[in-house]
């Protein structure tokens, strides 16, 4: 079992989640209750990782974080350093490519609040802020639930972008999925088999978690 890997990948997911829910949750609200006529243009943007394929958006990521890039340039005269094939830049890959995974979730979520709740709370004297915060964040709090899980599961596995983006550094940016290529490589089929095992035994907990805390919280908010 390569230790080192599975400590990384899962620091890897952690945050990934803690960085991309604070912007996904204002994003999805955003998608779901404005009527502005460019927001499918958004919306395509958001779910565009979900159908190009892994290398094209590693291309693209490593063009825009190279070296010679403008992001490059301004990463190294403020950290001295690259950004490519560092754990910084598969973190800045990982909150791109998951953003449908946390986005559409909370979308949905908010999609199903309903104008009719925001405009009685507001007919009631309450800010949009308060409106936002007491009525709106608990009724999407499943939705927002399920897409932090689900980017965290979707980074555990993710293995296409990671490699091309930040190659497979021992201890740098070798994630679990990568050692498991890498196990397969080298036929060690008896040590790809329990890696394989252990992120599909982690990624189906973290589901199952999921639909035990979005369940009760429906019947807590029912019962209420």
């Amino acid at each position: 079992m390569d230790w080192e890997a599975l400590s990384l990948s899962i620091w890897l997911s952690l945050l990934t989640v803690l960085l991309l829910i604070p912007a996904a949750v204002p994003l999805g609200r955003w998608l779901a209750t404005t009527v502005w006529r460019g927001r499918s243009i958004i919306e395509a943007l958001v779910v565009l990782p979900l159908v190009l394929p892994p290398t094209v958006i590693g291309f693209y990521l490593l063009a825009a974080m190279g070296p010679d890039s403008p992001v490059g340039q301004a990463w190294a005269a403020l950290f001295g350093g690259g950004l490519v094939f560092t754990f910084e830049g598969i973190l800045v890959a990982s909150i791109i490519v998951n953003l449908p995974f946390a986005v559409q979730p909370a979308q949905r979520a908010f999609e199903s609040v309903g104008a009719d709740l925001r405009h009685a709370a507001a007919s009631c004297g309450m800010s949009p802020w308060r409106t936002f915060r007491t009525v709106e964040l608990p009724l999407a709090f499943p939705g927002i639930l399920t897409g932090a899980v689900l980017t965290f599961a979707h980074t555990l596995g993710e293995f296409g972008v990671v490699l091309m983006v930040g190659g497979a550094i021992p201890g740098e940016t070798k994630t679990l999925s990568l050692s498991i290529y890498d196990r397969v490589q080298a036929m060690d089929t008896v040590g790809a088999g329990q890696m394989a095992a252990l992120l599909l035994a982690i990624s189906l907990a973290a589901v199952a978690l999921t639909f035990l805390l979005t369940g009760r919280h429906g019947r807590v908010r029912v019962g209420a």
